[in-house]
């Protein structure tokens, strides 16, 4: 036993010492085990935490083992890791957990109930909806907007809804939050590592191409399928309060990003701000309405899932992955529509040299071309079962993936790609190099 623990510790010596990367095929098995989590988490949509989980034991377990971290090797190297991490992981649980009660409070302020009788009575109806799902998703979570969303259409097309009208739904959310750093966990994790949101709100050249396309479409279609029933909800109020409480979480959170990116930056890094700020607002709005506390336990779950691939993806050898382009950043839309979008951010941010904007948009916009492809769409495909096929999703949502494409080139052509060179440079200084990188070369 004794020996075997001594192996154990210079395994990663050992490692360091052959001056690369363990591959299959040219592929760092870093990047395999990571990837063959993502799939495990497209497959298995019943079981993603237990695989989000068995994916960051064993990539935590080959990198103690073979790799080390950039923070050291071993088990130290991992625990030093750890906390060079913990800000990110604990400003994400907390605006997460946050934003569900805030969602639900805007679910309850009957605003959502409201909103449907200013439509129109034809296909435009549906358009506006979509535009609405849109709107509310810049300053929502995309998931509590697509839900919302969809609430609206069981409401306003007696339960009949087509499916390509539930990818637009979808896809209106994810285009709305892809803007906003309060609208969508990835721009959320932009915003936190230090990204302006001036630069994020490029996306929504793109994304509003993008929302035209789908709008039109997915209202079409649904129009054909069965048509608007408005009903005039006269006696229904909106409750001031939960407003109140909405207003006040936001705030909190963009005050205190603000506050602390320009006065105090050096603090951002030690210390989870952001997430304290908003969990402060809940705190101080507990006597104005009572907060849904019974949210918390599946959120937490769900939490957990989102943060275990972000922390697989703050492992990755980000050096080993090609440059960052305008190309790359098309092909990570597509990508996304398979495997979770969170951790594909990680590792974007983790690389540095996009231009934000582009990705955010990539992102977010673009896991909307399958049902599974964002958390929106696994959202909303619970409340329409018949949403979950691959197959009937691309088939009446086609136009999901064409809005994709014409609102990234609209954008590449206007805009034009503008990398941010300076962000998390993958060309580190010595001091924070990998030791696989920093090893000197064995004796010829």
């Amino acid at each position: 036993m004794h020996r075997l623990l001594a192996l154990l510790c210079l395994l990663p010596g050992l490692a360091f010492a052959a001056g690369e990367l363990p591959k299959v095929g040219g592929i760092p098995v870093d990047f395999i085990l990571f990837g063959l989590t993502l799939l495990g988490v497209a497959l298995f949509h019943h079981a993603t935490l237990y695989v989000a989980l068995t994916g960051l034991f064993t990539i935590s377990l080959y990198k103690i083992v073979f790799t080390g971290f950039k923070t050291g090797v071993g088990v130290a190297g991992f625990v030093g890791h750890l906390g060079h991490e913990w800000v990110t992981i604990a400003n994400l649980f907390c605006l997460l957990t946050g934003f569900a009660l805030l969602a639900r409070h805007f679910e309850k302020s009957h605003v959502p109930v409201i909103l449907p009788k200013f439509l129109p009575d034809d296909w435009k109806g549906g358009f506006v909806m979509l535009v609405m799902v849109f709107i509310i998703s810049s300053f929502l979570d995309n998931i509590a907007a697509a839900l919302i969303g969809g609430a609206m259409a069981h409401q306003l097309f007696k339960a009949k809804v087509h499916v390509g009208y539930l990818a637009a739904i979808v896809a209106a959310s994810n285009a709305g939050g892809s803007g906003s750093v309060v609208g969508d966990t990835t721009t959320t994790m932009m915003w936190i590592d230090g990204i302006s949101p001036v630069v994020v709100f490029d996306a929504y050249v793109a994304a509003g191409i993008a929302l035209l396309i789908i709008g039109y479409f997915g209202a079409k279609q649904q129009h054909a399928y069965s048509p608007i029933i408005k009903h005039a909800h006269g006696h229904t109020k909106v409750d001031w309060g939960r407003i109140f409480i909405v207003a006040t979480m936001l705030l909190f959170a963009v005050a205190t990003n603000i506050t602390i990116n320009v006065k105090f930056p050096e603090l951002a890094e030690h210390f989870p701000f952001i997430g304290v700020a908003v969990w402060a607002a809940i705190i101080l709005t507990i006597p104005v309405r009572r907060h849904d506390w019974e949210l918390l336990p599946e959120t937490v779950k769900g939490s957990i899932f989102l943060l275990s691939l972000v922390l697989c993806a703050s492992m990755m050898p980000v050096e080993e992955l090609p440059p960052a382009s305008w190309q790359s950043a098309f092909a990570l839309g597509f990508v996304s529509a398979v495997f979770d979008n969170i951790p594909l951010t990680a590792l974007a941010l983790r690389q540095g040299g996009f231009d934000w904007g582009f990705l955010a948009y990539a992102v977010g916009f673009g896991g909307s071309m399958l049902w599974f492809g964002s958390s929106a769409g696994v959202a909303l495909s619970n409340m329409y079962p018949e949403a979950k096929s691959a197959v009937q999703w691309v088939k009446n949502g086609w136009h999901v993936v064409l809005a994709y494409v014409i609102g990234f080139m609209v954008m590449l052509v206007v805009l034009g790609w503008h990398p941010d060179e300076g962000h998390k440079k993958t060309a580190l200084p010595a001091a924070a190099e990998t030791p696989l990188q920093a090893a000197p070369a064995p004796a010829q």
